[in-house]
């Protein structure tokens, strides 16, 4: 904690952000290029800064995922919540804490630059752990014991008011960190890096596989031993062990302050995407310049000028969605002298017209991925209930935590992705003749349909649970492996689907808008746990009453969970038609308007 106050200390003294503004500071160039503000007193560290982010990110990861990856049976156990209302719960706190990071993108671009916000978000999260550590140590911050007799009947006594919102409080806090922390931490890292040299972009391409392979070690630990430490021994210890890995996540992260580069904010991307849509809609009544010659046209509208030294890809002018185009006709006194432009409201580049364009082309693709994301979100609520109610033995005296469960579909995931990038990419390649072996849309298009197969067989091997439980008086003696099948499809379809819209929205949004390409991906994540909380409390309205249980019933022995997972395939079916039916009118950037696209890497490969 000392050398943590002290490197705090050191944080607020250099930092451009936290302390002194006339220290030395950093900053890139929109073209990716290190420019210094004061004659570049400072350059990037590259791998001198890595220990301390990576090692940041992996800590954090530990900490949040050993918090959270349990949740659900920490309602149930000590909150004593029914099981429908603690799956719900952890559903609204994923979807709140996957919205966050779209906050958390627009402050970082907009006012605080990401070490500010990184920053900030840490602390926020480390004291929601505080409080949530305290919920299970404090008598008073939960409801009372109940003996197993008690919560056989389900009359344990629920929490009061208080409790509950010292509870929400944590969440909150945990949300809030979450937002900051998630659309920052990589990026950071990319800042460190100088990608004009040869030197930084070999560096970069390394940080990324290190970051990515630390980050999911932190997540296994996390949900492995920090899990079965939750379950064995104590609740309270195991909290305690994650809040105080987030400490020394914090102090890595505050240790290498004097070695970072600051990206200073130049805000947000959402200011030119408002100001091109409000500037056509006034001048919606104008007409266009050669409306059927995109060159033409594009030659008589207003472009705009890129930041000297920028690298930034200048977008040809598409007649889609043309009457956006009215945003960038000319109007007397609207053009300074220099060229810049006298009203940002009034008339916008060609450049900010498409960047809206690629913004609302790419909405569509992203709905349809919320649907392969609440398939996915089951991994972490109902298979970890059903798993509550199998035999989770291995060998006679070791027992697999029910939350632990999740973490087969994240090895495979693990596992996956080198034998997609070594095996199946260099195959599809010689047959396809594409570079990445399958479009991005393709491969997003394969994790929807495994999507599919992986809630069909869950729903089969829910069936042979319930009935097994049912003969064998309300627990299983059907080993929990048999969930495996199911957890092992979503690995694959996540690291299909999931990867690959990672790789897509940074791929198909302009070079300043990656940080929303970051956050979208988690409010895609965000919009699949709130969607999920809605069918179930859909479902369970819908199938109950008068008398007879609910398919999802607090008691899953007594409900139809398998017809719920069959409702949710039926519905990735008919998403994965709207998801075909986008893609095949999807518009890769900075394709011409009289280019033929034909499918290929990632934009395409253009004629």
């Amino acid at each position: 904690m000392k050398c943590l106050m002290r490197s705090f200390v050191d944080c607020v003294s250099c930092s451009p952000f936290l302390g002194n503004e006339s220290s030395d500071e950093t900053k890139l160039v929109e073209g990716g290029g290190v420019v210094d503000v004061e004659a570049k007193k400072r350059e990037p560290g590259g791998w001198k800064c890595m220990p301390y982010i990576i090692g940041n990110e992996t800590f954090e990861r530990l900490a949040s995922y050993g918090l959270t990856a349990n949740f659900t049976v920490y309602l149930v156990k000590r909150f004593h919540m029914q099981q429908l209302v603690a799956v719900n719960v952890a559903n609204v706190f994923n979807g709140t804490a996957n919205f966050a990071p779209l906050l958390g993108a627009f402050l970082s671009d907009a006012y605080w630059g990401r070490f500010r916000t990184l920053a900030y978000a840490s602390f926020a999260s480390l004291l929601g752990m505080v409080i949530l550590t305290l919920t299970s140590a404090i008598r008073q911050l939960r409801p009372p014991s109940c003996s197993q007799s008690t919560a056989l009947t389900g009359h344990c006594a629920g929490p009061s008011h208080a409790q509950l919102g010292v509870l929400i409080l944590s969440l909150a806090l945990l949300a809030l960190g979450a937002g900051g922390i998630r659309p920052c931490s990589l990026p950071f890292g990319v800042d460190q890096f100088d990608k004009e040299t040869e030197k930084g972009r070999h560096g970069l391409a390394s940080y990324f596989n290190w970051y990515y392979c630390t980050s999911t070690a932190g997540v296994l630990i996390g949900m492995t031993v920090v899990v079965y430490i939750q379950d064995s021994y104590s609740w309270t210890l195991g909290f305690s062990i994650p809040t105080c890995l987030m400490v020394l996540s914090i102090a890595f992260f505050f240790l290498g302050t004097r070695l970072y580069v600051y990206v200073l904010p130049e805000g947000s991307v959402f200011s030119g995407v408002v100001h091109a849509f409000v500037a056509a809609i006034r001048k919606r009544r104008l007409q266009l310049p050669a409306a059927e010659d995109a060159a033409e046209q594009e030659a008589k509208l207003y472009r705009g000028q890129l930041a000297k030294g920028s690298r930034i890809t200048r977008l040809p002018l598409t007649l889609q969605f043309s009457w956006l185009n009215k945003a960038a006709i000319v109007c007397d006194g609207e053009v300074k002298e220099d060229g810049s432009v006298a009203n940002p409201w009034r008339l916008c580049s060609v450049q900010q017209v498409e960047e809206m364009k690629c913004l609302i082309r790419i909405i569509p693709v992203w709905a349809a991925g919320i649907i392969c994301f609440v398939a996915l979100a089951q991994q972490w609520t109902f298979a970890v209930l059903q798993a509550l109610t199998m035999d989770r033995h291995l060998g006679p005296h070791f027992q697999i935590p029910a939350g632990s469960f999740a973490t087969i579909a994240l090895l495979t995931l693990t596992l996956f992705i080198p034998i997609y990038d070594q095996l199946f990419v260099p195959l599809a390649r010689r047959i396809t003749g594409i570079e990445s072996g399958i479009t991005l849309l393709q491969r997003q298009g394969v994790g929807l349909v495994i999507s599919v197969f992986s809630m069909v067989v869950a729903g089969l091997v829910e069936e042979k649970r319930r009935r097994s439980a049912i003969a064998h008086g309300g627990v299983s003696p059907l080993s929990a492996l048999w969930l495996a099948p199911q957890l092992v499809l979503l690995g694959v379809a996540e690291a299909f689907n999931a990867v690959g819209q990672i790789e897509f929205y940074n791929r198909q949004f302009p070079e300043q808008m990656q940080s929303i390409a970051g956050s979208l991906f988690y409010c895609s994540v965000a919009g699949a746990s709130y969607l999920s909380s809605i069918i179930v409390a859909v479902i369970h309205k819908s199938t109950g009453g008068d008398g007879r249980p609910s398919w999802l019933n607090d008691n899953i022995n007594t409900g139809k969970l398998d017809y719920f997972y069959y409702v949710l395939a039926g519905m990735g079916a008919v998403n994965f038609a709207y998801f075909v039916v986008c893609a095949h009118s999807y518009r890769y950037k900075g394709t011409p308007e009289t280019a033929k696209v034909e499918a290929g890497e990632g934009a395409g490969k253009v004629k």
